[in-house]
């Protein structure tokens, strides 16, 4: 039946006109006649629908108490039904209500606080509002049902916004689910939006649309309200602030609801995303369904870079209550000093006290967040919720060690193999990279039955007993225990300041003093280990040329060639999946950690068949917790994020902007000296007027970064290298953010 037909026969609605506004699940019309204009809803029969626009119906009859606001009215037909059923169809006609969209108008602190008492007193209302149809209602628009949500996920294309979407259905678990039964619930409107809230002289003069109320959680009703306010602000929480406060003035909220406010708007801007992404595939042209899409997308990567606990504080203060408590940081390190030992060493002249994390932000328990340019650990980025869940399902399921078989362990072995040629075709797992270095040289040893191992000077390859024994770094440092007798460091193959090029000049200069070396140990030499790029020597690459020669050289007289991959491998160098691949040559031995797990302790061993056989003719290698189900989850879940999210091509792109950017900040000025690096592990040497290393402005360059809320350290001989190795969720956006930060500190 047509809609002229239904204005006529029910509503004797004569020579009107009408024409089509868009929605989610109703069919809309504007109707204007001369008895005044309307709007005109069509939807579908069924029992349960015709049940719920009742409940609409009643619902707007209680709040018809609100005198100072203009609702819906509902005009009955000729026949005083509020509803009609013609061929399929429920009709409903309701009175059109004049106003300004929220999303037309500008928004002032006065509109913000007085939606917050509007929405206040309608929900006092409602708080003695029943209907049984909305009580029963489930809709994925309802946050208290969110996690119906995350079916829609897979319809958001770009792997890493589908990812960011999903870590906030994990945190929705963590911070929200445990509190739900605390939480007042009543029915609520649950849909105060852009284009359901009309203002009038600037502020709140009426709502429309309730096609989303629901009996939920009370908060969720401020929730949503704060989201739509604080969309495309510079500031979010400055316009949230007297929204919550005309809220908690009229209708006082209580601690608990407060406190998840911060994970129950994204948890709305997460529905309205993955909704958008659903409805795209059904109607791809549709302005209505995407109109809010783009500025939620912006409003959730913002949120994200938003301490938590800054958040609630601001909302606790703006309802009357103080902000959370907070231990201080002498309170904290008196603990520290106490119970561990001074070995232990802090970063910066401030320590932080962290209390959370995000991708490539670290959240302090003062509410500041941290741009992290500096934790080359968390490669997925922190807290990702691909690597996190794969822990979680661990845990609960299977826990043992390698005497018993079991599928993660298999996966996983075989997709990391399938990283390396067909030479590097076994794996030991163990569980730090400090182990893995250790193994490393008795393999070596074992195969080659030879005493001594040759290492790069500044070079470090962990904690352990060999471990230190071949760590320049270490053994070398003050307080050090000095070179053992097996050990042979040779000079480290750096460019820069050597009086050569790096157009292989240097790396003959360099392999000549090495080979010397050899020469003088020859048949000797188990093993020669090596960074790709040299991390605590200060972020340097091998000078062209050098490695090639080397491994030549040490497998000519009889020994084998190590690859330490634990801080830049897993792609990270962005041209190069592992570091070795930048100089042509393929180890016999590799090295991995740090990574490998994005946090989660965890490091292997890479090598050949004959070098692996020669290990198993002695005593059985066993390590409790190398290759564990949980480990080997977690381990393929990085490398599924790393496909999925292209993070290798990622920290190309990034790490190449990021290093152009500081190649021009050098042009200008003289104290860089040197910068260098691949993808997203750069080194930024500072120096004197005379070329000196410039340890002190390194330290302040530092420190000043960390009082900006940048998160970078450094390194090298003399302490004056920046090193930067963040995430690799870091942006070109917060390349920028880091390279301007760096000017204004050399300014």
């Amino acid at each position: 039946m047509s809609v002229k037909t239904i204005l006529e026969k029910h509503y004797q609605l004569q020579d009107c006109s009408y024409f089509s506004l868009e929605g989610y699940d109703s069919i809309n019309y504007k109707v204007q006649s001369a008895k005044g204009n309307f709007v005109l809803k069509q939807q579908e029969y069924s029992e349960k629908t015709l049940e719920l626009l009742q409940a609409e119906n009643e619902m707007l009859h209680k709040l018809s108490a609100l005198k100072n606001y203009e609702f819906p009215k509902v005009k009955a037909s000729l026949n005083t039904e509020s509803l009609i059923v013609e061929e399929g169809q429920i009709y409903r006609l309701l009175s059109f209500v004049e106003g300004d969209f929220l999303g037309d108008v500008p928004h002032t602190t006065e509109l913000s606080k007085s939606i917050g008492v509007f929405l206040a007193d309608m929900d006092h209302i409602l708080a003695t509002f029943h209907n049984s149809a909305l009580v029963g209602k489930q809709t994925q628009w309802d946050l208290k049902l969110f996690k119906k949500n995350r079916k829609y996920l897979s319809y958001i294309v770009n792997p890493k916004d589908r990812n960011l979407v999903d870590y906030f259905f994990m945190q929705f678990d963590e911070h929200i689910y445990p509190l739900q039964d605390e939480l007042r619930q009543s029915i609520i409107y649950n849909d105060a939006n852009h284009w359901n809230v009309l203002t009038k002289n600037g502020v709140l003069s009426g709502i429309i649309d309730f096609g989303d109320s629901c009996y939920s959680w009370v908060i969720n009703e401020v929730a949503i309200a704060l989201t739509y306010i604080m969309m495309e602000k510079n500031d979010p929480l400055a316009i949230a602030t007297p929204l919550i406060e005309g809220y908690h003035s009229r209708y006082p909220l209580k601690e608990e609801e407060i406190s998840i406010l911060y994970y129950l708007v994204a948890a709305r801007l997460c529905t309205s995303v993955c909704n958008s992404a659903y409805a795209k595939t059904l109607k791809p042209d549709s302005a209505y369904i995407t109109v809010s899409e783009q500025a939620a997308w912006r409003l959730l990567r913002k949120w994200l870079s938003i301490n938590p606990i800054k958040v609630e504080d601001t909302f606790r203060i703006a309802a009357g209550f103080d902000a959370t408590s907070k231990k201080s940081i002498a309170t904290q390190l008196k603990r520290r000093k106490q119970h561990f030992s001074n070995a232990l060493s802090l970063s910066y002249k401030k320590p932080i006290h962290m209390s959370k994390s995000a991708f490539q932000y670290m959240y302090d328990a003062n509410g500041n967040t941290f741009l992290d340019a500096y934790n080359n650990i968390m490669l997925a980025g922190h807290c990702h919720p691909k690597v996190a869940r794969a822990g979680q399902r661990g845990m609960a399921k299977l826990n043992t060690n390698t005497r018993y078989l079991y599928e993660d362990f298999l996966a996983y072995g075989e997709k990391l193999l399938s990283k390396f040629p067909e030479t590097l075709n076994k794996v030991f797992f163990v569980n730090s990279g400090s182990a893995a270095s250790d193994l490393a040289i008795r393999l070596a040893n074992n195969y080659t039955q030879k005493p001594k191992v040759m290492v790069l000077e500044h070079g470090y390859h962990g904690n352990t007993k060999i471990g230190i024994d071949i760590s320049h770094y270490k053994y070398n440092h003050t307080g050090g225990v000095g070179k053992r007798e097996y050990i042979i460091d040779t000079p480290l193959p750096k460019a820069f300041l050597s009086g050569f090029k790096d157009d292989g000049s240097a790396g003959n200069y360099f392999a000549q003093l090495t080979k010397n070396q050899i020469k003088d140990n020859y048949n000797k030499i188990a093993a020669f280990i090596a960074e790709p790029i040299v991390g605590c020597g200060g972020q340097v690459p091998l000078a062209k040329g050098y490695l090639q020669q080397i491994y030549t050289e040490i497998r000519a007289q009889g020994g084998v060639c190590i690859s330490d991959e634990v801080q830049v491998g897993f792609g990270r160098l962005g041209d190069y999946f592992w570091g070795y691949e930048m100089y042509d040559v393929v180890p016999d031995i590799v090295i991995l950690g740090k990574p490998m797990a994005n946090g989660h302790p965890i490091g292997a061993v890479i090598t050949t068949t004959k070098i692996a056989e020669s290990f198993a003719n002695g005593p059985e290698f066993f390590s409790s917790f190398g290759g564990n189900p949980i480990s080997c989850a977690i381990g393929n879940a990085v490398l599924e994020v790393i496909e999925e999210e292209n993070l290798q091509e990622h920290a190309k792109k990034v790490g190449d902007h990021l290093s152009q950017l500081l190649k021009n900040l050098k042009a200008t000025k003289p104290e860089i000296g040197d910068i260098r690096g691949s993808g997203l592990f750069l080194g930024v040497e500072l120096i004197t007027a005379d070329g000196k290393p410039n340890t002190s402005l390194a330290a302040h360059v530092k420190n000043s970064l960390r009082e900006l809320s940048i998160l970078v350290s450094t390194d090298g001989p003399y302490d004056n290298v920046l090193k930067i190795k963040p995430p690799l969720s870091f942006t070109k956006h917060d390349s920028e953010t880091l390279a301007q930060a760096i000017q204004n500190i050399l300014n």
